[in-house]
């Protein structure tokens, strides 16, 4: 019976109803919301989620097809964004460990095979974005970040100023950032 009223809700959504959307809202938001909350542990990215379910359901709704319950197609839009915005965050994580300032680089120890691909794959895009900035900036940024090497020793290689070497690693990390930014925000390249 209820899904045969989601069917009908979704029929009237697909026609701009949005009484009949907020129905649908009524009706699952706080079963959605308990599910998201048992797989983040947090109450309120849960709701976050559940919200931007919603707002993909509200979006998809013309080219809904009724082939099964509207619950599982719902609970689908929302694991596929949790799924999505964990990603999001490793990549940014793994990235942000590589290049901080201490060097430190992410362990391979104790990976699980979803980690090490992901690793693998943040480090495939790196080296994509890296060949994209200028041999200038590329030059010693590699050399500070990848090989650890210091300021003075970049600058005596390099035949120029500390200064000078500073100023190109921040260059570089900058087209660095804006090469990764679509790769970053969930893009693929």
């Amino acid at each position: 019976m209820m899904a045969d009223g989601d069917a009908e809700l979704m029929r009237r959504v697909q026609t701009g109803d949005r009484g009949a959307f907020a129905a649908i809202v009524d009706r699952h938001k706080h079963r959605l919301v308990n599910y998201l909350s048992s797989l983040t542990r947090d109450r309120d990215r849960a709701e976050e989620l559940a919200q931007d379910a919603f707002i993909r359901l509200f979006e998809s709704a013309a080219r809904y097809e009724e082939r099964g319950q509207l619950v599982p197609f719902l609970f689908r839009i929302a694991t596929n964004l949790l799924r999505s915005e964990d990603r999001k965050k490793r990549r940014r994580e793994v990235l942000l460990q590589m290049f901080s300032r201490n060097g430190h680089h992410p362990s391979e120890n104790g990976t699980s095979p979803q980690d090490e691909l992901l690793r693998k794959e943040v480090g495939l895009r790196v080296t994509e974005a890296l060949a994209g900035v200028p041999l200038r900036y590329r030059s010693p940024l590699v050399l500070r970040e990848m090989e650890g090497w210091s300021y003075r020793d970049i600058a005596s290689a390099l035949n120029c100023r500390e200064g000078t070497v500073k100023s190109r690693i921040h260059r570089g990390r900058e087209e660095l950032r804006r090469l990764l930014e679509p790769y970053w925000n969930g893009g693929r390249g």
